[in-house]
């Protein structure tokens, strides 16, 4: 089953020296997916896009990139909900 995706640039908030977040962006949805699939992006990571209506959100409330997340993490369901 293919998960849906995403198109539109995106930005995404790392933690940087001493705990400092940084804006990383604009990345494609593939290097978005990619990201989460490394367990870069975590669902309380925020992340921006036209989609969100340029706003900063946890990426948790992105159906497409949580789905992701959570074919990558079969076992944290329980975490999240």
């Amino acid at each position: 089953m293919e998960i849906p995706t995403m198109s539109a640039d995106w930005f995404y908030m790392s933690s940087g020296w001493f705990h400092k977040a940084k804006r990383v962006g604009p990345i494609s949805e593939r290097d978005l997916l990619q990201r989460i699939d490394a367990g870069k992006i975590q669902p309380e990571t925020l992340v921006q896009s036209r989609k969100t209506r340029e706003r900063w959100v946890p990426m948790s409330t992105v159906g497409p990139a949580m789905a992701r997340w959570l074919k990558a993490n079969p076992n944290a369901q329980d975490q999240v909900n």
